[in-house]
């Protein structure tokens, strides 16, 4: 059948547009994102397939400062994104925050924070490594400064949080544990860290005055197979590593939390109790359906990125 010419200049017009939208590289627009305004990444590290989630504001050209969030126990890195409002809070300040996900069977992951938790740390699985690696790689690819890249997390995050802090000192400028622990007896950080603690003095979870947590249901076992050592700990761990001279006159109270700081350090030290905080990410949402509620006025994420922005390695 022979077409007219109208229908071949259409035709031609299609193929073009086509062959022009196939040649275009797909840089220009931009990752896949989910609904939740993640796209998902992967990286071989030690071996291991790993995977992350990532949010990176569409205004940023070029390396910029770079967030990792550890989700907690049982959890996974679109849930940590949920339950911090990290991504909004990249959108206005300009950085990229990514969600690595630990490992386990399915969807309920963890961490190999030393002495916890369940399957990473039965399976001494190299958390520490895996998240040096996507620092480099990150940094590698230009989307990452590497002067300015922070760690946080909650829980079983937050302890990882704290053993990143200690062993990858040379390439994370602050981190910030949120109801989290140490256990005693960690090394020191190889050099200072800025470090910013949060915790919940009404956590049942990872008590504030240590020992193993309390569970809903009888059958639960700790995660953990030492207890944990006081929120105090964490504290006195980082004034020790920072070379603090000693704490801060001055301890800033209100009726949402208290502010320890150290004093004469290398590197800043700031310790927040939450007076009615639970296991949860203050000024967040529930990290599940049978998790804590948050406080609702204390925002956990606008404190925490107030205090990385000031930090940078160099």
């Amino acid at each position: 059948m022979i077409l007219p010419v109208s229908r071949l200049s259409t035709l031609g017009l299609a193929v073009a547009l086509i062959a022009g939208l196939m040649a275009c590289p797909t840089a220009e627009a931009g990752p896949f994102r989910d609904r939740d305004g993640l796209s998902q990444g992967e990286i071989s590290s030690g071996g291991t397939l790993r995977t992350y989630e990532m949010h990176q504001p569409d205004r940023l050209k070029g390396a910029a400062p770079l967030v990792i969030m550890l989700h907690g126990g049982g959890g996974n890195g679109k849930n940590g994104a949920k339950m911090t409002g990290f991504n909004a809070l990249a959108d206005a300040e300009g950085f990229t925050v990514v969600y690595p996900n630990g490992s386990g069977r399915g969807l309920l992951l963890t961490w190999n924070a030393g002495h916890c938790c369940q399957y990473a740390m039965e399976q001494d699985v190299d958390d520490v490594r895996f998240l040096s690696d996507l620092i480099d790689d990150l940094v590698a690819r230009g989307l990452a400064d590497p002067d300015r890249v922070y760690i946080t997390g909650m829980s079983n995050g937050a302890m990882m949080t704290h053993r990143a802090g200690r062993e990858l000192s040379t390439k994370v400028a602050a981190i910030a544990p949120v109801v989290g622990a140490v256990f005693g007896g960690e090394p020191l950080s190889a050099s200072p860290v800025p470090a910013l603690i949060i915790t919940g003095a009404k956590d049942t979870h990872v008590p504030a005055a240590g020992g193993n947590g309390q569970f809903k249901r009888r059958s639960e076992t700790p995660p953990n197979d030492v207890p944990f050592a006081p929120a105090s700990a964490a504290f006195d761990y980082w004034m020790t590593s920072n070379d603090c001279r000693g704490e801060a006159k001055l301890k800033k109270s209100t009726n949402v939390f208290t502010l320890r700081r150290g004093a004469g350090c290398k590197a800043s030290v700031q310790w927040y109790v939450i007076k009615d905080g639970a296991h949860a990410w203050p000024g967040g949402e529930k990290g599940s359906r049978r998790g804590d509620a948050p406080v609702e006025d204390f925002d956990a994420s606008r404190v925490i990125w107030d205090f990385f922005k000031s930090q940078t390695l160099s």
